[in-house]
C-alpha cells in the first residue's frame, strides 16, 4: 500500500461479499484511516429479500466492529432505480442489448456513492474491483518503448489521473465495467485487489475466521431476480410506465417471413437457441429493427459485423498517445480483438469509430465497447477509452 494512503482518510464499499469485506480487512491490517460504506441500490421486494438483506446488514455490522471500523449506510435506491433501472429497462424497449454494470459503476459507485464519501470526509472510495491503478505511470514510455510492444506515446507533464490497468486475475479481471467511469472518478479511487487472485482472496478470509454476510457470488445483473429477464422486464417496464414492443416478424436478408417473434426485447443479436424455428441450417439473431419491428435472422456465415460506433467515448488516456492498433473488447468475456478506432467529434463529445481487423460475429447496438493497449509483453492491458455502442458496421 502506497505510503501516502495511510494518510487519507478511504471509505471502502462493502456490499457483504467476500472481495469487498477482503478489500476493508486488508486496508485496516495496513493501518488506513477507513469508514466502511454499504450502499443500498433497491428495496427488498418481498419477506424473503427483506430478511436476507437485514442478515447482510447484520453480518456487515459485526465484522466492521470487530475490525474497529464505522459502518455507513446510504440508501440510493431511488437514484438507483432512475440512473440504472430505468434505462436497463429503456434501452431493451428501444431493442438495445445494454450493460447496467457498466452504467452503475460511472453513475452510482463512483458517482453518487463516491459523492456521499466524499461528504463523510473521505479522500478515496475502495470498492473490490479486479482492476488496478497505476497512479506512477502518468510519464509513459518511449515510442521506441511502444514499437517494442510497451505503452505508447509521450511524456504527460503533470497527469493526475492514474492508469486503469486489467487486473492480474484474468478470470475475474473487471476493468471492462470500469470503461464507462470517467477518469477524474478513477482518480479518487482505489482497487486493493488489482494484484490479487480471488483464491487467494477466499483463503485469506478462512484463515482469519472471518464470516462472509454474503457468500454466494453476485448474480449477472443484481436487480434482476435469478436472471429472468423476461419475468422481470414485463412487470418493471409497466411499474415505470415504459411500452415494451410487442409480437413482430421474423425475416431472413431476402425479406423472407419465417414467424412472429414475441418481442424484439426478448433476444439479442448471435443467439441461436429459443428462436422456435425449424429450418435447414441453424439460424442466429443478425440484427433487430425497431422500425417494423423486425428481427433479422440467418445462418452464422451472415454474422459479419466489421465495426461499430460509441457517439459518445469516455476517454481516460488522449488517442494521441494510442498505438495506430488497439485491442477493443465489446463482451465481457471474450478476448480482446486487433482494431482501428478513428475519432470524431459529435456535439462537442467524443465519438469512436471502430474497425475490427477481423470481422466479428456477435455485436450488439446497447453493449459497451473497451479500448485497450499493451503495456508490455506479458503484462496486463490498459484500458484507455468506453463507449457505449450506439451502432454497428
Amino acid at each position: 500500500m502506497n505510503d501516502t494512503y495511510t494518510k487519507e482518510k478511504i471509505a471502502v464499499a462493502v456490499s457483504g461479499g467476500a472481495d469487498s469485506l477482503f478489500t476493508l480487512m486488508q486496508l485496516r491490517e495496513q493501518g488506513a484511516d477507513l469508514v466502511a460504506l454499504h450502499g443500498i441500490f433497491f428495496q427488498p421486494r418481498d419477506k424473503a429479500e427483506t430478511a436476507d438483506k437485514q442478515a447482510v446488514l447484520e453480518g456487515l455490522a459485526q465484522n466492521c466492529e470487530a475490525l474497529g471500523v464505522a459502518l455507513t449506510v446510504a440508501d440510493l435506491s431511488s437514484a438507483f432505480l432512475e440512473l440504472v433501472i430505468r434505462p436497463f429497462v429503456e434501452a431493451y424497449a428501444q431493442g438495445l442489448t445494454p450493460n447496467p454494470c457498466a452504467l452503475c459503476n460511472a453513475r452510482i459507485k463512483f458517482g453518487l456513492l463516491q459523492d456521499f464519501s466524499l461528504s463523510l470526509g473521505a479522500d478515496r472510495i475502495a470498492t473490490g474491483h479486479y482492476a488496478r491503478l497505476v497512479r506512477q505511470d502518468c510519464a509513459l514510455q518511449t515510442t521506441e518503448t511502444r514499437q517494442n510492444g510497451g505503452i505508447p506515446g509521450q511524456e504527460l507533464s503533470g497527469c493526475a489521473t492514474p492508469a486503469l490497468l486489467q487486473g492480474r486475475d484474468p478470470i475475474k479481471d473487471q476493468s471492462y465495467f470500469l470503461a464507462l467511469t470517467p477518469a477524474g472518478r478513477l482518480a479518487k479511487a482505489l482497487f486493493p485487489l488489482g494484484e490479487r487472485n480471488k483464491k487467494d482472496v477466499l483463503s485469506s478470509l478462512a484463515a482469519r475466521g472471518i464470516a462472509i454476510p454474503q457468500p454466494t457470488e453476485s448474480q449477472e445483473v443484481c436487480f434482476v431476480p435469478n436472471d429472468a429477464y423476461r419475468d422481470f422486464l414485463p412487470r418493471v417496464a409497466e411499474s415505470l410506465g415504459i411500452p415494451l414492443p410487442g409480437p413482430g416478424p421474423m425475416l431472413l436478408a431476402d425479406g423472407r417471413r419465417l414467424g412472429t417473434h414475441k418481442g424484439l426485447w426478448q433476444y439479442t443479436e448471435g443467439q441461436r437457441k429459443g428462436l422456435g424455428l425449424g429450418w435447414t441450417e441453424p439460424l442466429h439473431v443478425l440484427g433487430k429493427e425497431k422500425k417494423g419491428n423486425i428481427l433479422r435472422l440467418g445462418p452464422r456465415h451472415e454474422m459479419r459485423v466489421d465495426g461499430c460506433e460509441c457517439p459518445n467515448a469516455n476517454i481516460l488516456l488522449p488517442p494521441r498517445y494510442w498505438p495506430p492498433e488497439v485491442l477493443v473488447k465489446t463482451r465481457y468475456r471474450e478476448k480482446p480483438k486487433p482494431a482501428i478506432v478513428r475519432m470524431g467529434l459529435e456535439a462537442q463529445d467524443a465519438a469512436m469509430h471502430i474497425r475490427f481487423l477481423q470481422p466479428d460475429t456477435a455485436v450488439a447496438p446497447g453493449q459497451v465497447a473497451a479500448v485497450y493497449i499493451p503495456t508490455g509483453h506479458g503484462e496486463p492491458l490498459r484500458l484507455v477509452a468506453g463507449g457505449i455502442i450506439g451502432a454497428v458496421l
